[in-house]
């Protein structure tokens, strides 16, 4: 029996008012994929991850980790099930260590987020555990450093850091190479081609270089509907999508 997809969403609408954002969208990540989502400015992909994500509710349609709807379940919900976003502005404690920002993290994900100050021992498991998550994107270095002192491409990678140690089961990047010094981007497009093979990735950038270096698949969103869906190659040579998405590109 064929397993049901890591992600999908099964006719996903949304409106803002009179405008409609997200036009039935279809769309599956099986597990292990490594997919990009794609589209010019304005074609809906921070709502549809904002969708698939739990920050805004559908008017119609659903969303399914691994087969079960979660559509009604909140972010954190979605978290704790698996399905795990950074964001294309960090979300860390700029004033805090790298390791205490990915603790946070782990005490959370272990229930001990707002109780009493953990004991030492435990304190202790959650800096080890902290640590294999830091050394895994050659952040160990960098473990006691304010996130505020690091360079901002480190910075992105103690954000996917912290969401490797949410044990996602689905992993969306939105615009994981954002604000980051081109100089720096080989930081972020060697660690993100090092994520674990189980866990199912779908990436939203602009920089085509690192979605043609990271995706299997790619979907082209065009004012809120789905385009095209297929290999980096097909996409590519696809003349609407060019005429649609790599044309406006040319005049950004």
């Amino acid at each position: 029996m064929t397993p049901p997809p890591a992600l999908e969403t099964q006719r996903l609408n949304r409106h803002f008012g009179a405008l409609h954002v997200t036009r039935d969208v279809n769309l599956e990540l099986q597990h292990g994929a490594r997919h990009a989502l794609i589209g010019p400015n304005g074609a809906g992909k921070t709502t549809l991850v904002n969708l698939i994500s739990g920050a805004l509710r559908p008017d119609g349609g659903d969303v399914l980790l691994n087969g079960r709807p979660i559509t009604r379940l909140r972010q954190a919900e979605r978290v704790k099930a698996g399905l795990v976003r950074t964001f294309q502005i960090n979300q860390l404690f700029a004033g805090l260590a790298a390791i205490d920002n990915v603790m946070l993290a782990l005490a959370e994900r272990h229930g001990l987020a707002g109780r009493a100050l953990p004991s030492r021992g435990v304190r202790e498991r959650l800096a080890d555990e902290a640590i294999t998550f830091l050394d895994r994107l050659d952040l160990t270095p960098h473990a006691l450093t304010p996130v505020r002192e690091l360079p901002y491409g480190r910075q992105r990678l103690v954000e996917i850091a912290i969401a490797l140690s949410l044990q996602p089961r689905v992993l969306l990047l939105d615009e994981p190479a954002a604000g980051v010094p081109q100089a720096d981007s080989h930081l972020i497009l060697d660690q993100i081609a090092a994520l674990p093979a189980e866990i199912a990735v779908l990436i939203i950038e602009h920089d085509m270089d690192v979605v043609f270096r990271f995706a299997r698949t790619m979907t082209v969103l065009v004012a809120g509907g789905v385009l095209r869906e297929g290999a980096p190659d097909e996409i590519a040579a696809d003349p609407e999508v060019q005429a649609v998405y790599f044309g406006e590109a040319r005049h950004d």
